[in-house]
């Protein structure tokens, strides 16, 4: 008889920018490495003979947890990634809902029923997840193995031995970022002894407290905004107010504020890059926007982010988070190695929000109304 831990990867970009990534290779975030060191701490004492990862980064950091406190090597195994998404990695959950919300409803809810085009179905991940795990307890039979996979890849899993048929898998809740599950496999026999713990991720660590999409059968999490292009020559007043309020909220009026300037330079990204400007949508109504300047820093590999700026009704909300999920995807994808901004050090909400989200500062620039500090993050 083998055992075998099976544990999702910790929080991720994804998770984070409510973006789908299934094979799309997205990096840790700050409180995902958090969730790794409690995770560490978790199986410090337990005895592990063997560590397996999904090849994908998200789960190769998570499995330091496991490397931290025991000598094993970590095997790369494919065959326990995530499902592919198709055409849908990448792309914000906000989008999806909005424009495929039958595909999303079966996705969440009767995921062998969801199709999208160059995905894999959840028959295939089913076979290939059972076939991982069945190979690797029969290598290291009579020992206690690790195994770090992915979150539908982990519930399509534990539903097949579980015997709970697609239509019903909202009997089986998704786990948290970090969660664990024990499997013991005995030849082709297998039994879920625990499943979906994450009793280790204490005080604000968890991921799930902070969402809804995954409570309620057809719920889509109402913090999962969808995306708009915005072309500043036809709307220049969406544009604008969002400049201005941006500007209000720093320097307590509108003194120094330069509307035709800003206007012209923003027409002027928008010729560069159709992506450089969107607006993100609650409901039917426009919450934010973002202001992305590609050619910047091109020649030294950063993008810059020009403007981000949320309604204060909706602050506090993860909304600002996906506005940057926006900028990462599209400077990561013309290969750029970080991202950086300025930002006003009296601004102490931005400054916070900037920081915990892996922004670090890298020097000062002279502002309107004195210094300002330029914050960089990694991609």
């Amino acid at each position: 008889m083998t055992r075998i831990y099976l544990i999702r990867h910790g929080e991720a970009e994804g998770n984070l920018y409510r973006r789908a990534q299934g094979h799309y290779n997205a990096q840790i975030t700050a409180k995902g490495h958090r969730q790794i060191a409690a995770l560490a701490e978790r199986f410090k004492d337990e005895h592990i003979d063997a560590l397996y990862s999904s090849d994908l980064m998200r789960t190769q950091i998570t499995a330091g947890a496991i490397t931290k406190y025991h000598d094993v090597p970590m095997i790369l195994e494919p065959q326990i990634r995530e499902v592919c998404l198709g055409v849908w990695e990448d792309v914000p959950w906000g989008d999806l809902s909005y424009d495929y919300p039958e595909a999303m409803t079966a996705f969440n809810d009767d995921p062998e029923s969801w199709s999208a085009p160059g995905c894999e179905s959840f028959e295939a991940l089913k076979k290939r997840m059972m076939a991982a795990i069945l190979r690797i307890a029969a290598a290291h039979d009579g020992q206690t193995v690790a195994c770090v996979s992915h979150g539908m890849a982990i519930r399509t899993l534990l539903s097949h031995i579980m015997g709970v048929p697609s239509k019903e898998i909202r009997r089986l809740p998704h786990g948290d970022n970090t969660a664990v599950s024990l499997l013991e496999v005995d030849g082709e026999y297998v039994k879920v002894i625990y499943c979906n713990d994450a009793s280790h991720l204490v005080g604000d660590l968890s991921t799930f407290a902070r969402q809804s999409w995954w409570r309620k059968p057809g719920l889509h999490d109402t913090n999962n905004v969808r995306f708009r292009l915005l072309d500043p020559s036809k709307e220049p007043e969406v544009y604008l107010a969002f400049y201005a309020e941006a500007w209000e909220s720093v320097y307590g009026s509108l003194d120094g504020f330069e509307p035709r300037l800003y206007l012209r330079c923003a027409k002027q990204r928008y010729a560069e890059d159709e992506r450089s400007i969107a607006v993100i949508i609650c409901g039917d109504e426009t919450v934010g926007l973002t202001e992305l300047d590609t050619k910047r820093g091109e020649s030294e590999g950063y993008g810059w982010i020009s403007l981000c700026c949320v309604k204060e009704s909706h602050r506090r909300n993860l909304l600002g988070v996906q506005l940057l999920g926006h900028a990462v995807s599209l400077f990561r994808k013309k290969g750029y190695k970080s991202i950086r901004l300025c930002v006003s050090p009296k601004n102490t909400g931005a400054m916070s929000f900037y920081k915990e989200n892996g922004f670090v500062k890298i020097g000062t620039t002279p502002g309107t109304f004195g210094m300002l500090d330029v914050m960089e993050k990694m991609i």
